[in-house]
């Protein structure tokens, strides 16, 4: 390619860390796509004649074939996919093929690619999402009056219902797709083709056409901004960190829930592993390594995000290390999401496991310190300081639970505390009583259930 210019080869080591075929050529299709949509309009514009759109058109089409076959054999020496598919293509059809590269630069030609990339990975994702979501909304729907402990400090704080904390990370994997999807939006808006290498182009091209056939919003305004930009892809990369870490904190409940302390959960043997030396272990593997790729996509972020901060406009080589992070990040997210959906769907809960779990640590001591109240009309900051010496008095006295305290303990602390302020405090009373819009109460899962499904359809 550079024969006019330079007379001797690259050095071996400078040839390999200059070729990015062994990543980029993911970038097939859309490379052929913006070829194709390239050659339309060089044909409209009379840039190139209508016979050599017809022999590029064709030949892009058996490239395509080729590579989807596995037949094409990919050259480090041609460095990137833009030149590996013009020189096959040049193979095939002649000089028509060299024509194409008429009006563009590999500047303009690979933040294309990337773009629609970014935007067909971004839709896949929050694809992902809405899957997992359905998931969760499925075992919320099944455990909709399942008392378990909710945490605070990952100390025993209040009951709750599974479904209720299930329905947590539906709300947030919803938020994580709307970010992923606006994101894939982003991209979409401005179409670099046509920018060429940092200063447009002297031909008289349509890159309204260009854009608009590829799925753009209109095209780039700026040149420079066009070649030398890639937050579309730090927008993904962040709003995938995301939404990984949520699904980081989804899994590491997961390996709480299943180990022997909590037992609110097994895994099914598709999603455990065994000990090499210790025949009774079943290990949530999957779920570790889904945290562990939370991370990885969170340091991909922090890498573009580092290439780029420090270069002065336009293209500089460095951004060709901005696909890989992007393709690993993507990557992890992907396996991660289908890791979890398998995870939640053959998920075994375990009822009275988490129902005692609930009922321990003394969970319903608001629900004693709401009816002094409502029905005393005490402060709420004197009803605290009641019922956590009526707490004190359970723990001094060894009773786990506070509504297995004797009545005479209470109203030796309150005498005005009722049998009937007692009998409120059973995890299952105290689930019912939380009522409020977005509580945990069995009816209102079971209303926010419904909502998401109507959602889906």
């Amino acid at each position: 390619m550079w024969g006019g210019r330079f007379a001797a080869q690259p050095a071996d080591a400078m040839q390999a860390i200059n070729a990015s075929i062994d990543v980029d050529q993911r970038l097939w299709r859309e490379d052929i796509e913006g070829s194709k949509a390239h050659a339309d309009m060089l044909a409209a514009r009379g840039i190139i004649t209508q016979e050599d759109n017809q022999a590029i058109q064709g030949g892009l089409d058996q490239i395509a074939a080729e590579i989807a076959a596995g037949e094409f054999k990919f050259s480090t020496e041609l460095e990137d996919i833009h030149l590996n598919i013009e020189a096959r293509l040049t193979e095939r059809i002649g000089e028509a093929g060299k024509r194409l590269h008429t009006g563009r630069s590999r500047n303009d030609q690979v933040a294309t690619d990337f773009k629609l990339w970014t935007m067909r990975a971004a839709r896949e994702a929050g694809d992902g999402l809405r899957a997992l979501q359905k998931a969760l909304v499925k075992q919320a729907s099944a455990h909709a009056d399942w008392i378990m402990p909710g945490f605070t400090h990952l100390q025993t704080a209040q009951p709750i219902t599974l479904g209720h904390h299930l329905l947590a990370y539906v709300s947030m994997f919803e938020r994580d797709r709307v970010r992923i999807i606006g994101g894939a939006l982003e991209a979409a808006w401005e179409c670099p083709l046509g920018s060429a290498a940092l200063a447009g182009t002297p031909y008289p091209i349509d890159r309204e056409m260009t854009a608009q056939a590829l799925g753009f919003h209109a095209p780039a305004s700026n040149s420079l901004d066009a070649v030398g930009s890639r937050d579309f892809a730090l927008a993904a990369l962040a709003n995938l960190s995301i939404a990984a870490t949520h699904l980081s904190r989804l899994a590491e409940e997961i390996v709480l829930w299943t180990s022997p302390q909590f037992a609110f959960a097994s895994l099914s043997d598709a999603w455990s592993t065994g000990s090499s030396i210790m025949p009774q272990k079943r290990n949530p593997d999957a779920a570790e390594l889904i945290r562990a790729k939370a991370a990885r996509v969170g340091a991909d972020f922090a890498a573009l995000n580092g290439i780029v901060q420090k270069l002065p406009l336009a293209y500089a080589k460095d951004l060709q290390d901005d696909k890989a992070l992007t393709f690993n990040a993507f990557d992890s997210f992907a396996l991660s999401i289908t890791a979890m959906i398998g995870m939640i769907e053959t998920m075994r809960f375990k009822r009275e496991a988490m129902r005692a779990a609930a009922a321990r640590g003394y969970s319903t001591a608001t629900d004693l310190a709401d009816w002094l109240v409502r029905e005393l009309k005490v402060p709420f900051r004197e009803a605290h300081e009641i019922t956590g010496k009526i707490v004190r008095r359970a723990e001094d006295s060894g009773v786990s639970e506070l509504g297995l305290l004797p009545i005479e303990d209470f109203q030796a602390v309150d005498p005005r505390i009722t049998d009937a302020a007692r009998g409120l405090l059973t995890v299952e009373k105290s689930v019912e009583s939380r009522d409020s819009y977005g509580g945990t109460a069995p009816q209102r899962v079971r209303e926010q259930v419904e909502r998401w499904k109507e959602m889906f359809e």
